[in-house]
């Protein structure tokens, strides 16, 4: 497929690199002519110096056979013109990304319609919703949603005295009374797709998935609830703290945000009624404590330098707040962060790459199946696809599923089927129906479309 990524920033250069590894035929386009020479020499794809919003430059790059034309430059209202240009030169599909908060759903709306856009991507958005999904559980380390929120997959951590340590995967309906499935395991450098004789240990990062409600039950039944947050502490007033802050608030939670610039202190101040925000440099631990830091329920640090957020991250740890956050946007640092004991971290470049995966898959389905969401999981050694299920297919549909596993390929599993407001947590004798949300689980296969589980014959 032909994609174009204009403006090759550091989300531009993240979804350049995600999609490459999926094998389009990329475009990167950018005014900067080191940014062009860096990414062509780092990636496969062609580059085109230019503005996006020339419609020569958008010539030159192809845009009457582009499939996909992608807008992150750091300008919203460049964005939304390049992508207006792009639609009315021929491209099939437009993506900008708009982050500015005054851009309510209503005009939102509006402006898609009007500007034929595809989506609008919102990366501090996006970022802010996962961490709000987070601090709802703070037993999680991450928490993934699919189908409207409908069903979910929450990774753990499984610490020395967790009761699920030891634990035979075939044991556990037996034992715990909730209805969900273990469907990843991370074992230091491995990902498994584990069987029912997979036997648990100390240290796996595991993912479940299951109804929200039903995740919640079996996680007070295994005792790994943890206290809720209710004093929430955020360090930088970047837009994702101003978006997260609004949803914690709305939410019922204190909140107290720590900004060392003062205009944007004073922003933050007159736009969020009823946040606490405290001007002054998070990075002082003198002033961290004098905040409260060790009375916090979560800490999140949320500043633009990856080694700020990690180190500071580590204090607030050492001072027993029980849930730290930190914001990494550098892959090598995500690793680095683990290693030194951070659990939880989001990466906002990570999610938005997710999502042009997910559409670009979405793209390619065929008549049976589409990928309705994607997520990479374990450090993007697994997916999680959320398939809809457009009508009648010989050899998936209305199939047992213990039929069906003889012929699908090694690390895949059905984890999920959501039909109407029913969600199933499958087992032998469930089949697939026309109009159902199916989530598979793989690793090691690129899948475009749900026929895509069963091996070749």
């Amino acid at each position: 497929m032909k994609i174009i990524v204009c403006g090759c920033g550091k989300i531009g250069t993240t979804i350049l690199a995600a999609l490459a590894a999926e094998g389009h035929d990329l475009v990167a386009l950018d005014d900067d002519p080191a940014v062009i020479a860096e990414v062509t020499n780092i990636y496969d794809v062609i580059g085109v110096r230019g503005n996006g919003a020339d419609c020569e430059t958008l010539e030159n790059a192809g845009v009457r056979e582009a499939e996909l034309f992608i807008a992150v430059t750091g300008s919203d209202e460049l964005n939304m013109l390049a992508c207006f240009l792009a639609r009315r030169m021929g491209a099939g599909h437009t993506i900008a990304r708009i982050r500015n908060p005054e851009y309510n759903d209503a005009s939102l709306d509006f402006m898609k319609r009007e500007l034929e856009l595809s989506m609008a991507i919102n990366p501090e958005l996006l970022a802010a919703r996962e961490l709000f999904d987070i601090l709802r559980l703070p037993s999680a380390a991450k928490i993934e949603t699919f189908s409207g929120r409908t069903f979910e997959m929450v990774e753990l951590i499984l610490r020395e005295d967790s009761p699920l340590a030891g634990l035979v995967l075939r044991d556990l309906r037996t034992r715990f009374k909730a209805k969900v499935l273990i469907c990843t395991v991370q074992r230091e450098d491995k990902v498994f797709i584990p069987l029912g004789d997979f036997v648990l240990k100390s240290g796996d990062r595991i993912g479940i998935t299951a109804s929200p409600s039903e995740i919640g039950k079996f996680m007070r039944e295994a005792g790994l609830i943890t206290k809720k947050a209710r004093r929430v502490m955020l360090l930088g007033g970047s837009r994702t703290a101003f978006y997260l802050s609004k949803m914690l608030s709305a939410s019922g939670m204190d909140v107290k945000v720590i900004e060392k610039n003062e205009a944007v202190a004073q922003e933050l101040s007159e736009n969020l009624p009823g946040v606490s925000v405290v001007l002054g440099d998070g990075a002082q631990q003198e002033l961290l404590l004098e905040e409260g830091i060790r009375d916090s329920d979560a800490f999140v640090s949320l500043t633009g330098m990856d080694e700020e957020n990690i180190l500071i991250s580590i204090y607030a740890a050492s001072q027993k707040v029980p849930k730290v956050i930190s914001k990494i946007n550098r892959d090598e640092l995500c690793s680095m962060a683990e290693k030194l004991g951070l659990e939880t971290y989001i990466s906002p470049r990570r999610i938005i790459a997710d999502v042009m995966v997910q559409y670009a898959r979405a793209l390619e389905n065929s008549q049976d199946s589409q990928v309705e969401t994607l997520y990479k999981l374990m450090d993007g050694r697994a997916e999680a696809l959320e398939f809809l299920v457009k009508q009648s297919s010989e050899g998936l549909t209305e199939t047992p599923l213990r039929e069906l596993a003889v012929n699908m390929k090694p690390n895949i599993l059905m984890a999920g089927i959501i039909r109407g407001r029913k969600t199933i947590v499958p087992g032998g004798e469930d089949v697939i129906l026309p109009g159902d949300r199916v989530i598979v689980l793989t690793s090691g296969h690129r899948l475009a479309d749900l026929s895509d589980i069963l091996a070749a014959r």
